[in-house]
């Protein structure tokens, strides 16, 4: 880049876009990169307060931000992701489908590690609905060395750092355990929040049981389940400690391998994960789903939902944001809880 005086400026081709703003009316690039400045725009660089300007003067090993930020975009894009145009040096991805977004944590910091780079992205493991916006990149001087993205591109290995995962689960079992309402004492309230939150992710309960606290009964409950095929079983209630709680015991006495019993958060400590050889996963809810505006569940199910196996170390890392803040009204998931 070469620096002028913006009057010397007729003729000179710019090198990155000019922003012009005028408040409650507009904020936009009133010149665009490779723009040729005229006599007329002048006085509008001017009133901009552009009293001088970067003019392009290519210099061997360098590259403008827009070809870096193109770059940045490669080492990011993957599936099921759209782009937006490049702007003042920054491209944005977005989500062309709902589903389940990660990101490989330990090359994202790697990356802006760098110096004069930068990703910035959703948290991983984060539910979005298509069109959401899933990462930002740019370089943060108008021109980078070829070396710095050179290294940022060995760091990503030729392998996209982010991934979007559509729901795949669509079918669930639930079973519902408790003497209480088994009899008819009291009425089901648990299963319609279940089912709110199981269409979320685009996924219907087809099956729905209810039995007793008596063990050998939800045991028979689930082999049901499996027996009809669902992808997802889910069984609320009988959690506790409490004599009369037998759903942990039925789970595993049902032949499904346990991942955690208990989980580092709250509201949903007493949480079970478990999964069946087929690779069908079972979950025991504690009561707090039924109430809790956010609970563990509502971290476990969108990766559940995208046919992502959750490991004993996965649900270990939940402990760091594992408190919700129980705020009025409940604002999840724009909000600290499970990030």
């Amino acid at each position: 880049m070469k620096l002028i005086r913006t009057e010397e400026a007729v003729g000179h081709v710019l090198c990155h876009d000019l922003t012009q703003i005028i408040k409650g009316q507009y904020k936009d690039a009133r010149f665009r990169k490779g723009h040729v400045v005229t006599e007329e725009d002048i006085p509008v660089l001017l009133s901009m307060g552009k009293e001088n300007l970067y003019v392009w003067e290519m210099v061997p090993g360098m590259v403008h931000e827009n070809d870096a930020a193109e770059r940045l975009y490669r080492i990011c894009a993957n599936d099921n992701m759209g782009r937006s145009e490049v702007k003042e040096g920054k491209i944005e991805l977005s989500a062309a489908c709902d589903g389940l977004f990660r990101v490989d944590v330990e090359r994202l910091n790697a990356i802006n590690s760098l110096d004069d780079i930068m990703i910035a992205t959703r948290h991983s493991n984060s539910p979005v609905k298509a069109g959401d916006k899933l990462c930002g990149t740019r370089v943060i001087p108008l021109i980078i060395e070829e070396e710095k993205l050179q290294a940022a591109e060995a760091i990503g290995g030729g392998r996209p750092i982010l991934e979007l995962l559509p729901y795949r689960l669509k079918t669930a079992g639930v079973i519902t355990t408790g003497s209480e309402v088994y009899k008819g004492r009291i009425q089901d309230t648990f299963t319609p929040v279940i089912v709110e939150k199981l269409k979320t992710y685009g996924i219907e309960m087809t099956e729905h049981a209810v039995v007793s606290d008596e063990m050998d009964m939800t045991v028979g409950a689930i082999q049901e389940m499996r027996q009809k095929g669902v992808d997802l079983i889910l069984c609320t209630g009988g959690m506790s400690v409490d004599p009369d709680d037998n759903t942990p015991g039925a789970i595993k006495k049902s032949g499904a391998r346990i991942v955690t019993y208990g989980a580092p958060v709250l509201p949903g400590a007493m949480f079970l994960l478990g999964y069946f050889e087929d690779g069908t996963p079972i979950m025991g809810l504690p009561g707090c789903v039924m109430y809790a505006g956010a609970t563990v569940f509502d971290l476990v199910l969108p990766r559940a939902a995208a046919g992502v196996e959750v490991t004993k170390a996965d649900i270990a890392c939940m402990g760091n944001g594992g408190l919700c803040l129980g705020c009025k009204p409940c604002r999840y998931p724009i909000c600290p809880f499970g990030k």
